[in-house]
């Protein structure tokens, strides 16, 4: 690495690092809580870290405890994750311009496209004098490290700190209650908070506490896309799509 593609490189970190300081408050909270209830799960620190950097969903993530907790059902697994995650298929595409032309960096900035990191990317004005590229992987890459980090550490303290964890199971309700109502707050229109909460009633009522989320996945996705149009109209989707909440 020549001297001038390093000081590229360090100025565009430096230029992205101040903007992704919020999110840092935010993943490494979230972080430490996710690799602590990794640990009052059962699993060692290895497993929030190694999730934490190659899954990189943290929905998904707390998630996974309760899977691999479960009997194995890799078909019900991989649905489910593919329903949770869906939003990324949209931020993809949002982002096909932008990171046009980007080399081999273009592929580490799918995967790292959280709500926070597209927030980011999608509206920041790059800074004169910054590399474009670089710019974008260094907000990716920094947001990732303190997820990675914060779980990593909570995964660790998990097993060194002896405290009472009681009711901390309960943090991946109140972390999905937290995007409900934080999502309510930026629709128009709550098409789509309603959807969720009336099939989520319907299939509790019908398949039982330990078989509806699956049936709720299914029915928002059927009652999103028969109602597209007007719930678009309304403003249902776009506050989803250009805004982030603090889960990557």
């Amino acid at each position: 690495m020549t001297k001038a593609k390093s000081a590229v490189r360090r100025k565009a970190f430096l230029a992205a690092f101040p903007y992704t300081i919020p999110i840092f408050a935010g993943f490494w909270f979230l972080g430490l809580v996710y690799g602590v209830y990794m640990n009052v799960s059962g699993f060692s620190f290895w497993y929030p870290m190694l999730m934490s950097l190659t899954v990189f969903g943290g929905s998904l993530e707390f998630f996974m405890v309760t899977m691999l907790l479960s009997t194995v059902a890799p078909l019900e697994t991989l649905l489910l994750a593919l329903m949770i995650q869906a939003r990324h298929v949209f931020y993809g595409i949002a982002m096909l311009e932008k990171y046009r032309n980007l080399g081999w960096k273009r592929f580490y900035l799918y995967f790292a496209l959280c709500d926070e990191t597209f927030s980011l990317n999608y509206t920041l004005k790059v800074p004169v004098g910054i590399d474009r590229g670089w710019f974008y992987f260094s907000v990716s890459l920094l947001n990732h490290l303190y997820w990675f980090t914060g779980s990593t550490l909570g995964g660790i303290l998990g097993s060194m700190i002896n405290f009472n964890t009681q009711g901390l199971e309960f943090v991946m309700t109140a972390l999905f209650v937290v995007i409900f109502l934080e999502q309510w707050s930026k629709e128009k229109k709550h098409y789509t908070a309603v959807a969720g909460f009336f099939a989520s009633i319907v299939s509790l009522v019908a398949f039982g506490p330990e078989s509806f989320l699956l049936p709720t996945m299914v029915i928002i996705l059927l009652l999103l896309t028969l109602f597209r149009k007007p719930v678009e109209k309304a403003g249902g989707l776009t506050a989803s799509i250009s805004e982030g909440t603090v889960d990557p």
